[in-house]
Formats: structure tokens, sequence, C-alpha cells
């Protein structure tokens, strides 16, 4: 069974956003598209408290994107986003949220962020997100949303990582691209097992 896994299609993520991807909203219509297509379909959504150390407003003398050292290892640091009850946090208007089963509320403690679905940025803190989808009998997903150089590159890295068959839809994500990390990203999920199609292709999965 297939799930689709919607990555932090969130205001701040998109033009005019604190943390904006270009043209981050252009695959809202392809992401509601594929969603129909679906038995289960699952969000993330960065939920940050205002002080959370990933925010170079929180590092004396550092600006955003500039890199830190944590104890979990290097972090970029960002603009201010997705900060829990704010405009920016919530889902683009036009994303259809009636069909999210599931929200996983991801980067909500304060001292580490948390990129992927699976699993906080230490590797180690698990979201939940994997007992969830064995539970449905869930074995193959399909991930669309943003940044394709972080979120998405780190669920869908992850997923491979903990047994499912993962496939990411090119023309429903868009990537920061900020010194080559989107080629990169491509090249990690593609060495790590990630099938990327276009959607659709996905639409034929689903069926």
């Amino acid at each position: 069974m297939q799930a689709l896994l919607v990555v932090d299609i969130q205001n701040d993520f998109c033009p005019g956003g604190a943390l904006a991807v270009p043209e981050g909203d252009t695959i809202v219509p392809t992401v509601n598209a594929l969603m129909d297509d679906f038995n289960a379909v699952v969000f993330t959504q960065d939920w940050h408290p205002a002080a959370h150390q990933s925010f170079a407003s929180q590092h004396d003398g550092h600006e955003p994107y500039d890199t830190v050292e944590m104890p979990y290892g290097e972090q970029v640091l960002w603009p201010d986003h997705c900060i829990q009850g704010s405009e920016g946090a919530a889902f683009h208007p036009d994303l259809n949220t009636d069909r999210a089963d599931l929200i996983i509320r991801k980067g909500f403690r304060p001292e580490i962020d948390s990129y992927s679905a699976f699993y906080e940025n230490d590797g180690a803190t698990p979201t939940g997100l994997t007992g969830y989808l064995r539970e449905r009998g869930i074995d193959s997903l399909v991930v669309v949303g943003l940044a394709a150089d972080f979120c998405v590159k780190w669920s869908a890295t992850d997923g491979r990582h903990e047994g499912f068959d993962v496939y990411v839809v090119e023309d429903a994500t868009r990537g920061i691209d900020q010194d080559g990390s989107l080629a990169a990203a491509w090249q990690a999920m593609n060495e790590a097992g990630v099938q990327v199609i276009s959607s659709d292709a996905a639409h034929s999965l689903a069926a």
C-alpha cells in the first residue's frame, strides 16, 4: 500500500514567506491532484518555538545561512520561520488539508532542528511516523513538498533507511539550492535508492 507524504507546504516556505523556496507555491495544484489517488495522505508541518536554536537570531554574531556546530552536528542557521501558531506556519491556503490523515509536527523541541518526517536532526529521536505507517500496512511512500534539498531529501532518505520504497515526484517539489545543495540532494537521494518520478508516473503508481 502506498502513502503520499506532503512535506512542509507552509506559507513561510512559499513566495513572500520568511524562508521562501523559489516557486514553492506552484506545486500546490499538482500536490492536490495527487492526493485524489492515494488512500493514505500524511502531512508534515514545521512547528518551531519562537526562540528555536536553529534561528540565526538566537546566535550573536551570526547571520542567516551561517553554519554552527550543535551537539548533534553541523546546523544551518535560518531566518525565524514557521513559528508555532503564526500565519507563516500555516499551510498554504490553496493546499487541500482535508485529505491529511495525520499531521506530523516537527522542530518543536527548542534545542534541535528537524528536517526529516522520521527523525530529529540527531538521527535518533523518532517522530513516530514509521510505526504509524507500519500499523497501516504501508510499504511505499511517494514524497512531495518543500524543500527538495532539505526536508524532502531528509524525509526520503530516512524513509529508505526505514525500509520503505520511496519515490520523490520531481515536478511536485522545489528547492532552495543553497551553494549547490539541490544537486547534492538529488545525488544523495539517488544513492539511497530513492526513485525520482514525474507526477504522471505517481498517478499510475497509486492506481
